[in-house]
Formats: C-alpha cells, sequence, structure tokens
C-alpha cells in the first residue's frame, strides 16, 4: 500500500480537526470535565450513527474492547497534561513521539516494514514535533512534561490496536467507518462516570450548560479526525498514515500562538520547516 494524495490530503485534515478539539479543551477552565464533555457528547452523536453504518462484524470487536481500556488512559493522561503545562508543549511531546512508536509496534504486528526515505519521514516529523514543544523553560513545567510522555506511549498502543481492529472489520467485510463509530460510541463512558463520581453531578452539569456547543463541535471534530484516520490506516501504511497525522502539531502551535497567546519563536519555525520536510519525504516514499 502506498499514500496516494487524496489520502494524504484527507489525512492532513483531520490532523487539523485534531488540533481544534484539543486547542478546545487547553482553552476551558476545566480540562477534565471538558476532556469528559466532549467525549461524552462524541458517545451521543455516535448512536445515531451506529443505527445508519451498523456494527463493525465481530472479528473487530475485541480490539474496540482492548480500544475503550486505552483511550481511558488516554484521557487521564490527555486531561493531566493540559492542567499542569501550555498546549504548545504539551501537544508536541504527546504527538511528536507517537509515530516511532507505531512505526516499530506495526512492523511488530502487521509486518509492515518502512523504506529508508520513509523512515527519514517519520523521523523529521517526530524531531520537528519535539522541537515544537520543548525549549529551556519547557523543564519548569515537570508535570506537564511527565503526562505527555505518559500520552505518548498511549497514543501509539491504540493507534496500533485500531489499525488492526479496523483492518480486520474489512477484512470480515465491514468498514473502518464501522469500527470508528462503535468506538466513539463506547469509549466517552468510562472516563465521563469517573469525572462525574469525583466532581460531582451539580457542578458537571453547571459546567456542561453553557459548554455544549463547544463540546458538539469538539465531539464532532474529534469523531472526524479519528474516523478519517483509521479509514486513511487500511488505505496506506499504518506509520505513514501517523506520522503525517502528527503534523497536527503544527497546527496547534499556531492555534496555541493565534488564539492562547503562547509564543511562535524562531524554534518553532524551524521545527515546522523540518515537519513539513517529513510531510514530503512521507509523500514521495
Amino acid at each position: 500500500m502506498a499514500l496516494s494524495g487524496s489520502v494524504a490530503a484527507a489525512v492532513l485534515f483531520a490532523a487539523l480537526l485534531h488540533a481544534c478539539w484539543n486547542a478546545l479543551v487547553k482553552s476551558s477552565a476545566d480540562k477534565s470535565l471538558d476532556t469528559a464533555l466532549i467525549h461524552l457528547l462524541g458517545s451521543l452523536i455516535g448512536l445515531p450513527l451506529l443505527l445508519l453504518v451498523g456494527l463493525p462484524p465481530p472479528m473487530a470487536w475485541p480490539f474496540v474492547g482492548m480500544s475503550v481500556v486505552i483511550h481511558f488512559a488516554y484521557y487521564v493522561a490527555l486531561a493531566g497534561a493540559y492542567e499542569h503545562g501550555d498546549l504548545s508543549l504539551t501537544y508536541p511531546l504527546m504527538r511528536g513521539i507517537g509515530p516511532v512508536l507505531v512505526a516499530l509496534g506495526s512492523a511488530i504486528a502487521l509486518g509492515e516494514s518502512l523504506s529508508a526515505i520513509s523512515w527519514c519521514g517519520v523521523l523529521c516529523v517526530c524531531l520537528g514535533g519535539l522541537m515544537l514543544g520543548l525549549s529551556p523553560l519547557a523543564w519548569q513545567q515537570p508535570k506537564a512534561i511527565g503526562f505527555a510522555l505518559v500520552n505518548a506511549c498511549v497514543i501509539g498502543c491504540y493507534t496500533v490496536v485500531d489499525a488492526l481492529g479496523a483492518r480486520a472489520a474489512v477484512q470480515a467485510g465491514g468498514n473502518a467507518i464501522q469500527y470508528v463509530v462503535l468506538l466513539f460510541v463506547l469509549d466517552g463512558w468510562p472516563f465521563a462516570m469517573l469525572v462525574l463520581k469525583r466532581r460531582g453531578l451539580t457542578v458537571a452539569w453547571a459546567y456542561a450548560r453553557p459548554r455544549a456547543t463547544l463540546g458538539s463541535c469538539g465531539a464532532i471534530a474529534s469523531l472526524g479526525s479519528y474516523g478519517i484516520a483509521l479509514w486513511a490506516m487500511t488505505k496506506a501504511p499504518v506509520a505513514t498514515v501517523a506520522a503525517l497525522r502528527e503534523t497536527s502539531v503544527l497546527f496547534a502551535a499556531l492555534l496555541g500562538s493565534c488564539f492562547l497567546k503562547e509564543a511562535f519563536t524562531l524554534q518553532r519555525a524551524l521545527a515546522t520547516l523540518m515537519m513539513l520536510a517529513g510531510v514530503i519525504a512521507l509523500r514521495l516514499a
């Protein structure tokens, strides 16, 4: 499988959607409640979609179950990272390391090997992502870095699991959309219930009411972003898609600079060029 122009364009759009909903969480007053709200709304939005597209074949269900558990850890770490650090620090760390882990994982689990130019592309995207986040001042946010690094490993795990699940669905006569819709219907509930238990129904409801519209936009962006990514992973190598999707850190850096008043330095400009070089390498591979 090769990365076609149409698939690459779709994944870049998915990267923009992903950066948007993460910026929405970071901009909120309560990161845990906002993360829970967005993904609980995603579960509710997914219900009518599930009736429309149907369940994936049973062969894919074990992967959905594993992914729900892994995504619970993802939401916990995501909220922790944004609670303690800037979007322009934590987001690149979380997303920048993942593609290398995915490349190694897909080689083991899927038997996919990358060409030399593909590896160059993956590494350029990862290094550029890390450069976007790391600076001398970054180490003043050690908790944020810790949560972000843990989440990078979690992201690598669920990406490989979901790629296997989406491909299993396709091989059994279903499709990746069925897989991702069922995943979203299920995975918003565990973290939301944990947050509700900790914060109480009164506090959660008072927060959710004025944020419902924005939360719905975030939920749609999250569902669309991951749906496109999993569809792309049935059309192109998983590691290539994962690396290309992590160009979302470019969008996150721009959103952080424009809307959250986070500095866009010379280092981040150079990192942007490195990531663009990685994208070109992946497309040429």
